[in-house]
């Protein structure tokens, strides 16, 4: 069976895989824990990998069952057809998100646009695009997976 991806209404990603599993569906939604900071503290929180994305597997047929949970959107499309994910790309994401080591790299004169090679890790021999160089963060597009990777600037070199 292959794996889909479900496009959610933000911040709904939790929830919508809670209701999927009721319903005896297959589903992972690889979370992440982050420290973040406001003015008077400091707090760890726990969030949702891929922004916005949930992975169902279903049979072909039974995609539509999905439409009767709140907060689904619809599936997320590459080339006109419903993106799919095999089970061996999950499995990179499940023990990259696992281990949680962060890869560290040199990032020294990259711009929006350059293509680069990952060298290191789950996604090793990946290419990868920058989309977006932020003050703390980095955003890479993974073309070969069809999704995007944000990479704090405390875990590069």
């Amino acid at each position: 069976m292959p794996w889909y991806v479900l496009y959610t209404k933000p911040r709904t990603e939790m929830k919508v895989s809670e209701y999927l599993r009721n319903m005896e569906i297959m589903v992972y939604c690889p979370l992440i824990t982050e420290t973040r900071q406001w003015s008077d503290r400091k707090k760890k929180v726990t969030t949702p990998l891929f922004r916005s994305l949930v992975f169902v597997q279903l049979e072909p047929k039974e995609r539509s069952r999905v439409f009767g949970v709140p907060g689904v959107l619809n599936y997320l499309f590459w080339l006109g057809k419903p993106a799919t994910v095999s089970d061996m790309e999950i499995k990179v994401i499940k023990d990259w998100n696992r281990n949680g080591e962060k890869e560290r790299m040199k990032v020294e004169q990259l711009s929006p646009g350059d293509q680069v090679v990952i060298s290191r890790g789950p996604f090793k021999n990946q290419k990868a695009l920058i989309r977006h160089i932020g003050k703390g963060r980095f955003r890479l597009l993974l073309p070969s997976l069809g999704c995007v990777v944000v990479i704090s600037a405390k875990e590069v070199v």
